[in-house]
């Protein structure tokens, strides 16, 4: 970590505020290694807690045990690690409503400051998936993981978090940098195997095999090491469309005059409006579209309804 941080530093000029932060599980979470990180000059971790419940970490199969779960939070805190952010599931089967809200009271009374909470989602040709496919682990259910989300939102409110994001929340000053930067558009570089940039008008991505992307690098004229697309003005408004969204700010409809037009504009208002027939799914103004908490449950669709050129 030292070293790719100090190659970071001799390339680039780097902010003396910014947000470095380390993805870690909890069983890679000791004393040691934690004053390590602090000292190469990380600022911020995220954790992979998804549950403080061991039958829910053994359903999931991870590696860490719910004592581990809680106490890496706490080893984290005491080694001056204020900026946390942890990741819970829900939505899985058997996850009744009040074990759900345990998990989230126990992250809050942790004092988490932000929290980045999913709905379980089976992904093919996995073992879960293989599970499912053969009865062998029931499916999930969307009526239970729709409830469970909306009660999450009330529940993250009264405490006093910004729903930021449709699947972050956070203390007021601790949202992601990293992440708010992918959701307003602003431009990025990845390094290293499997990692994405985005200049405003490309998508470039590295290939994941580490030996073929150090071959590439070494042999620069034999191995491609990145693929990348070009993105039309429909994809980078859709994309926009679809981030924005997303966020607690929503759709700038200035910015979407700007760049559409108003007689465009004033047809996506319409269809936005359509979302509002049976249930109040939007808040809609002349200078914003925003989902409502009802609405969250159906951003996908809300985002491909008003996507332009599709």
């Amino acid at each position: 970590m030292n070293q790719l941080l100090e190659a970071l530093h001799r390339h680039f000029d780097i902010s003396p505020d910014a947000e470095i932060t380390l993805e870690a599980n909890p069983d890679d979470i000791n004393e040691t290694i934690l004053a390590g990180w602090r000292s190469a000059g990380i600022n911020r971790l995220s954790i992979g807690v998804q549950s403080f419940r061991e039958q829910d970490l053994q359903w999931m199969n991870r590696a860490h045990t719910a004592v581990e779960a809680e106490r890496c939070i706490l080893l984290a805190l005491e080694a001056g690690f204020e900026n946390l952010t942890i990741d819970l599931i829900y939505g899985t089967p058997g996850l009744s409503d009040d074990a759900w809200e345990a998990n989230v009271q126990k992250a809050l009374g942790l004092g988490v400051a932000h929290l980045s909470c999913y709905a379980l989602t089976v992904e093919p040709k996995t073992a879960l998936d293989h599970m499912v496919r053969t009865a062998k682990m029931p499916d999930t259910d969307p009526e239970q993981q729709g409830r469970q989300f909306l009660l999450l939102m009330d529940w993250m409110a009264a405490a006093g978090y910004e729903h930021y994001e449709i699947s972050n929340f956070a203390l007021p000053g601790k949202r992601s940098r990293h992440n708010s930067a992918y959701w307003q558009g602003v431009h990025y570089l990845g390094l290293g195997p499997g990692a994405h940039s985005f200049d405003g008008n490309r998508r470039r991505w590295n290939i994941a095999n580490n030996a073929l992307y150090t071959k590439g690098l070494l042999e620069s004229t034999s191995t491609p090491i990145y693929e990348e697309e070009i993105l039309t003005p429909e994809n980078r408004f859709n994309e926009y469309i679809m981030t924005a969204l997303r966020t607690l700010e929503g759709i700038d409809l200035n910015r979407v005059r700007r760049t559409i037009g108003e007689e465009q504009t004033k047809q996506l208002l319409t269809i936005a409006s359509g979302h509002n027939s049976i249930e109040q799914r939007l808040h809609i103004t002349d200078a914003f579209i925003r989902l409502t908490n009802t609405g969250k449950l159906f951003a996908d669709g809300i985002a491909a309804d008003l996507f332009i050129g599709v």
